[in-house]
């Protein structure tokens, strides 16, 4: 059904042409002095139109078709005329639907045939030859100057189609780095007390044993949040709720629970962010904690965040005395940080303090 309507245009602009030759082919005759047309040329005009409805489902027969009708009738010695935008149609065809080698072959062999035909049908000279060569010619330019471009616009599309599936891979890359990242950062700081309190300490090393578990279990439950939005082909979807900082107590409460003070100072409330905002705010923070675990050994972290002339501001900064982040891969760390940061118009810092700790601020444009 949908390929037979497909082709209905094809069947209508045979219709033209076939009224096109019905019409002209006499008019053409008389203005190069042939009066009369014989009823069987016109059933060549008629047959050359009628074969390119055919002219997308079979380009090489269509032309074939056409350059038998069009080599008879000027073997005939019958006027140029309208039967030419028959065989014009088919040539663009072949240049439009097929590769270049087989429809530049193909052309080849339809203007040896039709200049064989004009030699014979007008006598030798070049007048008989250079309509058949500009006929064929042109509309095989035409053609591959179409297929050309549609060939370049689909490649754009693939091009582009590639570029997100790449960016979309980069996203959630990003997303479960954060959310596995800091969560596996809390317990291997909780597993290395428990271990160390162990023998000594039992009943405090069953708190840190307690806080892994229930540390893995948030963890995974937003890892599971995080990737059921990503299968559903949606960022941000109503059922689960995108962390935001709205979440900034219970990942201050997560990470004081593994050894670390945090405080947070949001003094003034928040009005709705946009979403976005409030989860690259939210995994700047969650990110900058979790490199104070790695890095920063025993460490104090605060936690600011105010929004004033429409840009949001989040600083992170601690006070350990170990070595800030490492640079890494993009996708991971301070770079992803910054992507973040920078596909929303915002800008990122990050440094060493000179107290001896490090500090992260990022500045977020909030549009409405």
């Amino acid at each position: 059904m949908n390929r037979a309507r497909g082709y209905l245009p094809d069947g209508l602009f045979a219709l033209a042409l076939l009224g096109i030759g019905l019409i002209g082919t006499a008019p053409a005759g008389r203005t190069q002095g042939i009066s009369a047309i014989p009823g069987w040329a016109y059933a060549l005009v008629i047959a050359a139109a009628a074969t390119t409805a055919l002219r997308r489902l079979l380009p090489t027969t269509t032309l074939a078709i056409c350059t038998a009708t069009v080599g008879l009738y000027l073997l005939a010695g019958l006027p140029y005329g309208p039967i030419l935008f028959s065989l014009a149609v088919a040539v663009y065809t072949m240049g439009a639907h097929r590769p270049l080698g087989t429809a530049a072959l193909a052309a080849g062999g339809t203007l040896a045939v039709l200049a064989l035909a004009g030699l014979i049908g007008d006598g030798i000279g070049l007048d008989a030859v250079a309509p058949q060569v500009a006929w064929v010619a042109g509309a095989l330019a035409i053609g591959v100057t179409v297929r050309v471009g549609r060939e370049q616009v689909l490649q754009g599309r693939r091009d582009e189609a590639r570029r997100q599936a790449d960016a979309e891979r980069l996203r959630v890359a990003q997303e479960v780095h954060d959310v596995v990242g800091h969560g596996l950062a809390a317990i291997t700081m909780q597993a290395e007390i428990a271990l160390h309190l162990l023998a000594k300490q039992p009943e405090q090393a069953e708190a840190a044993l307690t806080a892994i578990s229930r540390t893995s279990r948030e963890s995974l439950d937003e890892l599971r949040a995080t990737l059921g939005a990503v299968r559903r082909g949606n960022d941000f979807d109503d059922r689960t709720p995108a962390p935001g900082l709205a979440n900034l107590s219970a990942l201050a409460d997560r990470t004081r629970a593994v050894g670390v003070p945090v405080s947070v100072d949001m003094a003034t409330p928040l009005p709705p962010l946009p979403t976005a905002v409030d989860l690259a705010a939210y995994r700047i923070v969650q990110e900058s904690l979790t490199n104070v675990l790695r890095h920063a050994g025993t460490a104090t972290a605060s936690v600011r965040v105010s929004l004033a002339d429409n840009d949001l501001t989040v600083s992170i900064s601690n006070t350990g005395n170990g070595d800030p982040p490492p640079p890494s891969r993009p996708g991971h760390g301070l770079a992803g940080m910054k992507e973040r940061v920078t596909a929303l118009g915002g800008t990122l810092t990050a440094g060493p303090t000179p107290e001896g700790g490090f500090a992260v601020t990022a500045t977020i444009p909030v549009r409405p």
